[in-house]
């Protein structure tokens, strides 16, 4: 590949000869890191580290979808969004799938199926998002945590997919979520 008249290697990895530690806080850390790339030039990367997080497709039935609208401070906007929360450090994945999900929304499921991995902002954060659906579900009691306000919303997944072509559906994770699942059923057919 050429850039600006000359050679550039694909998929180089830069060489790291410092790291400082800027924050350790209780959901993420933030660091910067000093790299050299393969032709000695010094870079500078400032990177987010997370410990990952859960998604739920939670499904009521084969043609209907939990979402929960909640207030996010750092967007200061009311969100549709799919169940999902952050990983313990040390816990079973589907296990805290299994927590968020009863916690958000009161549900709880016997079927569980990972969907998906992704990376949520691979340019700065290494957080690994995994995507689950939960069927054959029961209602039980929703527990928030006391910072934690939400309206739990079941509607059909074609209402929910409309909000997301009508832009009304901002969070990343749920227009995922919803794609794959529309994805899954046009495959079906």
């Amino acid at each position: 590949m050429r850039q600006r008249g000359r050679q550039v290697a694909l998929f180089t990895r830069e060489h790291t000869y410092k790291t400082e530690r800027i924050h350790e806080g209780h959901i993420i850390n933030l660091r910067v890191d000093y790299l050299r790339n393969p032709e000695g030039k010094e870079v500078k990367r400032e990177l987010i580290e997370h410990n990952g997080g859960v998604t739920i497709c939670c499904r009521p039935d084969e043609q209907t979808i939990v979402l929960i609208k909640q207030y996010r401070y750092s967007v200061d906007e009311l969100l549709y969004e799919l169940p999902a929360g952050r990983i313990e450090l040390g816990e079973d994945l589907l296990d805290a799938a299994k927590r968020e999900l009863a916690e958000e929304t009161g549900y709880i499921a016997k079927n569980w199926r990972e969907m998906a991995r992704v990376f949520t902002a691979p340019g700065f954060c290494n957080e690994m998002l995994y995507m689950y659906e939960a069927t054959d579900v029961t209602l039980t009691q929703q527990s928030l945590d006391d910072d934690e306000e939400a309206e739990v919303i079941v509607m059909s997944l074609t209402d929910a997919w409309q909000l997301v072509l009508d832009g009304k559906v901002r969070d990343s994770k749920t227009v995922a979520g919803l794609g794959l699942l529309i994805g899954a059923n046009l495959h079906m057919k």
